[in-house]
């Protein structure tokens, strides 16, 4: 364990070493090739100048552009070509793979699975976030509140995966169970039951474990967001004698709709490229399957470079529209 620590400490600092390293000898560097000390045009020296500072921003920019088209941009592409060739990519079979997809039972289970979490996270999510955010904003314990709420996204999804596998365990009928859920069932007088091998109910019990995570990042955002009501509107409404309902629903969510809508198609983004909870909870069993992990079967278990690219081309498909409403939608929001 020390070990690992270590070498971690060591990675970051020879990182952050290596960075401050480049950018100030690049700086340097650029200074002395394009110095103008040596011209005695005072039009010549601005323009050396003005050229000096031009491509000195790239400095700093250019590595990141550069890991983007490495690891983002090109791989698009190559997914996109890969997809239109066979098993081993050594033949072009055109359409056939997302022929072969949308044909796929356990493809059409994924799809399937994916809107119901399309529909259910993001929307929960988002509301559990205001909800929160909008309780306990006037609270004297709302800060300790927010903060425990906010403790999930410091999880990962493998993790927060495997402690509620501790919540949904079940160990046979007749035996101590530790799961909390059946531990509450058998206290009712219930039957335990193994709730993850469950179809369809299986998909809600995973949702719940993305819902518990993004109501966080839905609570901070959308409390700065209400936070920057205009306090001026709330008084008056008070003075109209609006309730605290009719001051929610009427007075702060007409005036936060915007943050909401970024807040919920961003959640959104995320739910199309779920993979870390259905791979730890059931591995795509019990009809659990979603297209990440569809994506992941076909391309590193069965080895299908074709058929696993032409699921990725989908996810991708899928997921750009929603991040170029987005996009679109935040620019709306600082003009």
């Amino acid at each position: 364990m020390l070990q690992q620590i270590s070498l971690a400490a060591f990675t970051i600092a020879l990182a952050i070493g290596l960075s401050v390293l480049f950018f100030y000898g690049c700086n340097i560097l650029l200074d002395r090739l394009m110095s103008s000390d040596s011209l005695t045009d005072d039009m010549a020296r601005q323009r050396q100048d003005n050229r000096r500072e031009s491509i000195r921003p790239w400095i700093f920019v250019g590595p990141a552009v550069l890991i983007l088209l490495v690891y983002l941009v090109y791989p698009v592409f190559a997914s996109l070509w890969y997809s239109l060739l066979d098993r081993n990519a050594d033949n072009f079979v055109g359409l056939s793979n997302y022929i072969w997809a949308f044909g796929n039972r356990t493809f059409q289970i994924a799809i399937r699975n994916n809107i119901m979490w399309l529909i259910i996270v993001p929307t929960m999510s988002t509301a559990f976030g205001l909800l929160i955010a909008y309780m306990t904003d006037r609270l004297w314990w709302g800060q300790v509140a927010r903060t425990l709420v906010f403790l999930p996204m410091a999880i990962s999804f493998v993790g927060a995966s495997v402690i509620w596998k501790f919540v949904y365990d079940f160990r046979g009928v007749g035996e101590e169970q530790i799961g909390l859920l059946n531990a509450l069932v058998v206290a009712l007088g219930g039957e335990p039951q193994a709730w993850i091998a469950i179809p369809f109910w299986n998909n809600l019990l995973l949702m719940v474990i993305l819902i518990w995570i993004q109501t966080g990042f839905a609570m901070v955002i959308l409390g700065a967001a209400i936070r920057g009501v205009p306090e001026d509107t709330i008084e008056a409404s008070i003075m109209e004698g609006a309730n605290n309902y009719q001051i929610f629903f009427k007075i702060v969510i007409p005036q936060i709709f915007g943050t909401i809508v970024v807040v919920w198609t961003t959640i959104t983004i995320l739910v199309l490229k779920v993979f870390d909870i259905v791979f730890a909870m059931t591995n795509g069993q019990w009809n659990s399957n979603v297209l990440a992990n569809f994506m992941y079967d076909q391309l590193f278990r069965a080895g299908d470079i074709g058929r696993g690219s032409a699921v990725a081309i989908v996810i991708m498909l899928a997921v750009t529209p929603v991040m170029i409403y987005n996009i679109r939608r935040a620019r709306q929001e600082h003009q």
